[in-house]
């Protein structure tokens, strides 16, 4: 007996699911493979570079902030800053000294006389003997004279402590260093008094510096923000940067996440507040139903440092460390909102996600160098890399022209056209892998579009962040904590003088003496950011 099995039927609708179901899958894994294909390839590209064979080629800086060559040069042929600009006009002389002719000839006349100037710096010690004047007065009292109140009782006057300051925090002259030039110029100072110089007695200059990044915080749309190592008693630690077109702020700690550096945007603040805003935080974040709810019932509530706020989440059951990160930094956000910072200020960084607060916008530069990172191996994936480059460098333009001529019309168009780049499919997988990971990024990628004031990129950070790059190559780390605040202190000053188009020379000769005729740094940032004419 023959029995006929017969398979059951499917459904056409089911089947047609089914074909696009392992379409897809085959289209994923043959993505995979080509990926695979090129890693090897870089693999045996390594193997070669090992074997002293020739290297593989150094990725060019990017495009996107490259001018055209038509742009760099003026119109008479000149690049920039190459024509020539008076020099003696303002130029401040000290001494004249008339110089007669070698050979006078019988019955000459004095006619004019022609000018040479001669700009040079005397450098040399200079040493006053204070004799201050005792009278015995009539009651068999005493009465002498009072030494300038600038010196403030030193036996070093305030312009070797300026060539100090000015040395060892502008020009990064290390302190071992900064010695034998003092000695050799015959200076006579111990090691001891010149570390006190550099570190000690420095309580105005950091009240200001703290004062600068409430006033920043205050008036600023924006901000770019970066951090680098900063190694301290022979430890790593991190020095955080903070700031925009008119300030600089610096701190160094031991920590890089997101709670330090919500905590530094306190701005000098030390409480925890719960207001919505921490709750609004706290919700989007998962944080659960019962630790929210507890949370939730002390709305309103203000703990006055960190002390107090532990306490709190531990009687509330608060104690896993996932659910502590998201309190934490959630009553972080309501606080800093509580003290008058705008919840749409806009936080431009480079990815990294401990800055990932308020509004977050990505660096086009930072993001583009996943696209220059790839090297094509075939001569169709090299076609599509330059074709993407070229479109990204587009787009890019298009971008900066926006932000100087804000239009609806020009929003539309730009977004439409980044979805058509990073949307596109290309024959190389790496490529692929990059222009997807852009365009998950795009609502940080084109906030530029909503918010025109900020900048497309992250340079400025990252230019502020090279000090203490050059710093650590130069010194090393700090050993006390004066030390680590002074450099913290004297950098932010520094820079943030050089924005205001204050010479930091002149500012320690103000500070140090006790002129007054450069106001607050504070006072400046916020003028300059009102009348930034």
């Amino acid at each position: 007996m023959r029995v006929n099995i017969t398979p059951p039927s499917i459904p056409a609708n089911e089947k047609s699911s089914l074909v696009l179901q392992l379409s897809a899958f085959i289209e994923h894994q043959a993505a995979i493979i080509q990926q695979l294909v090129e890693q090897i390839q870089q693999l045996k590209d390594e193997i070669a570079r090992l074997k002293n064979q020739p290297p593989r080629p150094k990725i060019r800086p990017s495009r996107l902030e490259q001018k055209k060559k038509h742009q760099s040069k003026s119109r008479n042929g000149k690049r920039p800053g190459s024509q020539k600009r008076p020099k003696t006009t303002e130029l401040k002389i000290h001494e004249i000294k008339p110089i007669e002719p070698e050979h006078i000839p019988d019955g000459s006349e004095f006619r004019y006389y022609k000018d040479f100037f001669v700009q040079d710096i005397k450098i040399a010690p200079y040493n006053t003997r204070y004799r201050l004047k005792v009278y015995e007065t009539p009651d068999r009292g005493y009465v002498s004279g009072r030494l300038p109140q600038y010196l403030n009782g030193k036996h070093y006057g305030p312009e070797l402590i300026r060539f100090i300051l000015y040395q060892h925090f502008h020009c990064h002259v290390t302190q071992p260093l900064l010695l034998e030039q003092l000695w050799e110029m015959g200076i006579d100072i111990s090691a001891g008094q010149l570390n006190n110089f550099i570190t000690e007695d420095k309580d105005a200059f950091h009240s200001e510096k703290d004062s600068m990044l409430s006033a920043g915080l205050e008036v600023s749309g924006y901000i770019n923000v970066d951090d680098t190592g900063a190694r301290h008693k022979g430890k790593n630690g991190y020095c955080t940067h903070i700031g925009n077109e008119f300030f600089s702020w610096f701190e160094s700690t031991a920590s890089k996440s997101r709670i330090n550096f919500l905590k530094l945007m306190r701005a000098g603040h030390s409480d925890f507040v719960i207001n919505m805003d921490a709750i609004c935080y706290m919700l989007s974040n998962k944080l659960p139903q019962m630790a929210l709810q507890a949370i939730i019932a002390n709305q309103g509530m203000i703990f006055a440092n960190e002390s107090q706020w532990n306490d709190f989440l531990a009687e509330n059951g608060i104690v896993t460390d996932r659910h502590v990160q998201i309190a934490t930094e959630g009553v972080l956000i309501g606080t800093i909102i509580e003290h008058g910072i705008s919840k749409h200020l806009v936080i431009l960084s480079d990815d990294a996600g401990q800055f990932n607060v308020l509004l977050h916008a990505l660096c086009w530069i930072h993001a583009n160098r996943s696209i220059d990172k790839i090297i094509p191996f075939t001569e169709q994936a090299r076609t599509d890399l330059d074709k993407v480059k070229d479109q990204i460098w587009q787009l890019y333009e298009g971008l900066k022209a926006y932000k100087e001529n804000p239009k609806p019309k020009g929003k539309k168009r730009l977004s439409a056209m980044f979805d058509e780049i990073f949307t596109q499919t290309t024959s190389s997988a790496s490529l692929n892998a990059a222009l997807k990971r852009i365009y998950n990024n795009k609502s940080e990628l084109l906030l530029v579009l909503e918010r025109p004031d900020i900048p497309l990129h992250n340079n400025g950070a990252e230019n502020a962040i090279r000090e203490y790059v050059k710093k650590r190559k130069i010194s090393g780390s700090t050993r006390s904590e004066s030390g680590r605040r002074c450099r913290d202190t004297f950098t932010s000053l520094k820079k943030t003088c050089r924005k205001l188009g204050i010479p930091f020379w002149q500012y320690l000769k103000d500070r140090i003496e006790k002129i007054g005729l450069i106001p607050d740094l504070s006072y400046l940032i916020r003028q300059r950011a009102w009348n930034p004419g």
